[in-house]
């Protein structure tokens, strides 16, 4: 057996491992639940061997979806009594047990490619899903996008990009008094050092309290909320999420009148969030006015979400020559980088993989496919881990992780989907 057909086993294998039953965790021990954006990669990873399975992630992370139409960024499907926040902490009224925020909606774009890898399976799926798919987009479009149609966040766990120094300013705001102990398990499972700090989670869990105090009212989270920052990863991947659901609605004869209005106000929002004196895609604080002043590798989504940028191809070119691995989820001249502590410094596969598509889509092929074959080598190299260091590729954060194993199969491998 050659070296890609043992990889693609140890990835089907990781994705095996992690399967609970209709849903997967994103590894086991560090994340016992299911996490929305990684439960999609795992449908696109699925979708490569089990089309029938990968569709069935989809449709558990949607048995969450609340009233409003809002997805969970967790779902907690099975009591772990370890785990810290927990259903009790949330104090939410979901269908099931669940947190109050949600996460980057990359589903509709991977269920696209699902679908077009299957069409026959695919369109009665699509069927089940589509007005689900269209609830939560229409909630992001009614109560996340600012006046400019920038998409917007409430907790820094929303972004998917946890302690990213985008959120520093709007977190320096918050005082967390009163927020009382408690205890962590990540930090049991991985190197302090490549996780958040305390700082950073005291931060987190007042915003869940305040969340919880409000009932997780859309309304009074707008008007109390001191956290409210517009985000590239969110405005891309919902735009490109518009696009590939508008490309779907043509096939499947569904009106797209909506989402062609969603489209416009989505590409105003993403030209708002260009800081001209960064030079590049940059996150904005919707209640000081001010940019995080970070090239992070959530700018270099433009492409995904089909925005053309020459400036930022310099940057980017920049930056991959800087580092001995792409793309670091920040910039390396940034006085906050920090080469493994999660969202300030490694690199992440799952975002290499939206840029890289992004980068092929928008004709950059040299760019993509240098993109693909690196984060490749790190994989098979280092192993499936949830994100490495960019200088010199070690692996950091938790191992034999779903959405890494996911990437392989369906792009970073020579026998994957790839585009």
């Amino acid at each position: 057996m050659d070296e890609i057909s043992e990889m693609d086993r140890r990835a089907r294998a990781i994705l095996g491992a992690n399967d609970r039953g209709g849903y997967t965790v994103p590894t086991d021990g560090l994340y016992p639940y299911q996490w929305n954006w990684d439960s999609a990669f795992a449908a696109w990873g699925f979708g490569r061997f089990d089309p029938a399975r990968a569709w069935a992630e989809l449709e558990t992370l949607f048995s969450g979806q609340w009233e409003n139409g809002m997805v969970p960024h967790i779902l907690f499907h099975k009591a772990d009594p370890g785990y810290f926040p927990g259903p009790e902490v949330w104090g939410c009224k979901g269908p099931l047990p669940s947190s109050g925020i949600s996460q980057p909606p990359v589903a509709a774009s991977f269920a696209r490619r699902i679908h077009e890898a299957d069409p026959a399976l695919g369109r009665e799926a699509m069927a089940r899903l589509w007005p689900r798919f269209m609830a939560w987009h229409r909630w992001f479009m009614t109560w996340r996008t600012d006046e400019a149609g920038a998409v917007c966040i409430t907790h820094p766990w929303e972004s998917g990009r946890d302690n990213a120094p985008d959120w520093d300013g709007a977190m320096a705001r918050i005082d967390p008094a009163g927020v009382g102990e408690y205890q962590r398990r990540d930090t049991a499972h991985v190197d302090p050092h490549m996780r958040p700090t305390k700082y950073d989670y005291d931060r987190y869990i007042w915003l869940v309290q305040l969340g919880r105090r409000l009932g997780w009212d859309e309304a009074a989270m707008a008007r109390e909320n001191p956290f409210r920052v517009a985000d590239p990863t969110m405005t891309f991947t919902l735009l490109r999420a518009c696009r590939d659901m508008a490309a779907l609605g043509g096939e499947l004869g569904r009106d797209t009148g909506e989402i062609e209005e969603w489209i416009t106000r989505l590409e105003a929002g993403a030209a708002s969030l260009w800081n001209e004196a960064l030079g590049s895609y940059d996150s904005r604080d919707v209640h000081a006015g001010t940019w995080s002043g970070a090239v992070s590798n959530a700018s270099f989504l433009c492409w995904y979400a089909g925005l053309e940028n020459a400036r930022m191809l310099e940057r980017y070119d920049r930056i991959a020559a800087a580092v001995k691995y792409a793309v670091p989820s920040i910039d390396p001249e940034h006085p906050l980088f920090d080469r493994k502590r999660y969202w300030r410094g490694p690199v992440w596969a799952i975002m290499n993989a939206l840029i890289g598509i992004g980068l092929h889509d928008m004709g950059h092929r040299r760019r993509a496919e240098a993109l693909r074959r690196q984060t490749g080598e790190l994989i098979a190299t280092r192993g499936f881990a949830e994100y490495f260091d960019p200088l010199d590729g070690s692996p950091a954060g938790g191992g034999a992780f779903t959405w890494t194993a996911a990437v392989w199969l369906a792009w970073a491998s020579d026998s994957a989907e790839q585009y």
